[in-house]
């Protein structure tokens, strides 16, 4: 096979803003693309691969019923948040969970075995990454500045952190994700200010995330892209956009700056420290200029950064994926 029929896996949902940029790049490339969600195996995508007694390497077919892949000549793999393998519906409990498990199993384990397939990103180090906690040693260690934080289920420990800041506090999410207040329901819990005057036993009911409000001239959504970065700017106009953007984007004005050299450094040792190569970071810039490291998606939204401001992070992804084998 040449090396320009060698095929991309993009594996994410059906609706997904972000992989139909990246395809729609790809496709511009003239690279072979076979796109699927997990969700859909085992019912409509099926999986040969076999492995020989002495020769490395998984060979087989990976077939959607419009398309096929070889296993051993794909280039590349670009998962984007697919959904988990859905079983029919006639397999009764407990075996639907144990067959879900299996299925999932199965897809990313000989994905990650296919020899010289590069990955944006492995799930397996996507984990890894997305914990916040983590993220703050992390970054401190790549050269970037952090918030003070604490995280604590003790009302005094949020006190005696409250004097130490002394002055404004917000209070997030350890773990992201969205909370079932209704049926068909959900909530986004963002960040939020607190008052220490308020600190209670209530504390005492989980752990809580605090870190000392940072002064924002503005805010960044840095996307990286193996060695590339890419800066869109969130100028917020409105007090509830400017202590979480995500709950007023009707009061967000777009644009993009040059992120300095220091700062892309430090993110390219943050992709390299957790072996990814794509990331969606927030930072703060102040109104000093000091850019204020918060967290890092690893597979963070950026098709709004693309639509907005007209930065090539699509075409930096297919890029990525087609590889250096033309």
């Amino acid at each position: 096979m040449t090396a320009a029929a060698r095929p991309v896996l993009v594996v994410a949902e059906q609706l997904d803003a972000s992989a139909d940029m990246v395809v729609d790049q790809l496709n511009q490339r003239d690279v072979p693309v076979l796109r699927f969600d997990t969700a859909v195996f085992p019912q409509q995508l099926t999986l040969t691969a076999g492995h020989a007694p002495t020769e490395p390497g998984w060979k087989g077919i990976l077939d959607d019923g419009r398309r096929t892949a070889r296993l051993e000549d794909v280039r590349a793999v670009y998962w984007r948040r697919p959904g988990r393998p859905v079983i029919a519906a006639a397999v009764p409990e407990p075996y639907t969970t144990w067959a879900q498990n299996q299925a999932d199993a199965a897809l990313l384990n000989v994905f990650a075995a296919l020899p010289g397939a590069r990955w944006m990103n492995n799930p397996h180090s996507d984990r890894v990454a997305a914990h916040k906690p983590q993220q703050l040693v992390a970054a401190t260690r790549c050269g970037l500045r952090v918030p003070r934080s604490l995280i604590t289920n003790t009302p005094d420990a949020a006190r005696d952190f409250a004097k130490q800041i002394n002055g404004p506090l917000i209070c997030k999410p350890v773990l992201g994700g969205r909370l079932p207040v209704d049926e068909g329901r959900e909530l986004m819990v963002a960040t939020h200010y607190v008052d220490p005057a308020a600190f209670d036993d209530g504390i005492r009911a989980t752990a809580h995330y605090f870190q000392e409000a940072i002064p924002k001239a503005y805010e960044v959504r840095l996307v990286a892209v193996a060695d590339k970065v890419f800066g869109g700017t969130l100028h917020t106009t409105s007090e509830k956009a400017r202590t979480d953007w995500r709950t007023d984007y009707e009061h967000i004005e777009y644009g993009t700056v040059d992120v300095p050299e220091d700062i892309a450094t430090a993110v390219r040792r943050f992709l390299a420290y957790y072996g990814i190569v794509f990331g969606s970071f927030d930072f703060a810039v102040t109104p000093a200029g000091d850019w204020v490291f918060f967290e890092n998606n690893p597979s963070g939204t950026w098709a709004w950064v693309e639509n907005r401001t007209g930065l090539p992070i699509a075409a930096a992804h297919a890029d990525y994926l087609r590889g250096t084998c033309e």
